[in-house]
């Protein structure tokens, strides 16, 4: 899949998502509707509490939308089983967050390996294919080093290193340089926009910073949970 960029990876139509409130609830995105083609870069922008966050979620299959469609590959995963939505997250998406979400525990090489063990990868091809990540990000010399031993842009290269390793259609990236400096964020973004044009990758990205989400090709901005289409960034 990735390579595509003649068809949609993502269409939404018609989204509401809300949350229960005590009693009642409270409505976070209003009948929204858009696609995104494959292999296509595409930031996600709006202030705090707007929705992007629970877009993405959305979009990650993280959550269910209380009406309308998700497609995902032309597949609806709107009323999907956890079972089958949760194959759709390992085998097509990965996921980049902002507080990297690595296990402490383990070295770089085993966290980048964790997607393909839980396919059922044999250990040793599973982290054969960490370790072609781990160069891939520039972070061969960091293999066997734990998250507390490394710098903030090192573990975030070992968190897209595992997104990277199923070789997903759809990366989804959220905040992902809200907590580094602003030269190691744009190393970062840097990484992820030559993944998205050498290797077809879908890149969703969330942010706050308009500069970041200008580099990308089209932008989605998030306003009281409903989107507007401020265009194709870089046209």
């Amino acid at each position: 899949m990735p390579g595509v960029i003649d068809a949609d990876l993502i269409r939404l139509e018609g989204i509401t998502h809300a949350y229960a409130t005590g009693a009642s609830t409270q409505a976070v995105l209003h009948d929204v509707s858009f696609s995104i083609p494959a292999g296509l870069s595409c930031a996600i922008v709006g202030a705090s509490g707007s929705g992007k966050s629970t877009l993405l979620n959305l979009i990650g299959l993280l959550d269910e939308p209380t009406s309308g469609r998700v497609l995902l590959a032309g597949e609806d995963m709107s009323r999907a089983s956890a079972e089958v939505r949760a194959i759709a997250r390992n085998r097509i998406i990965g996921f980049v967050f902002q507080s990297f979400n690595l296990l402490p525990r383990l070295d770089a090489l085993d966290n980048v390996a964790l997607p393909l063990l839980h396919r059922g990868v044999p250990r040793q091809q599973a982290r054969q294919a960490a370790q072609a990540q781990l160069e891939r990000v520039g972070l061969t010399n960091r293999r066997h080093h734990r998250p507390a031993d490394m710098s903030g842009g090192q573990r975030q290269r070992v968190a897209i290193a595992r997104a990277l390793v199923g070789d997903p259609a759809l990366l989804l990236a959220d905040e992902p340089t809200g907590n580094l400096d602003s030269q190691t964020a744009q190393d970062i973004i840097n990484l992820l926009l030559s993944l998205n044009r050498e290797c077809g990758t879908t890149l969703v990205l969330v942010t706050h910073d308009s500069g970041l989400a200008g580099r990308m090709a089209r932008c989605l901005q998030v306003v009281d949970g409903r989107i507007r289409f401020p265009g194709y960034c870089n046209q």
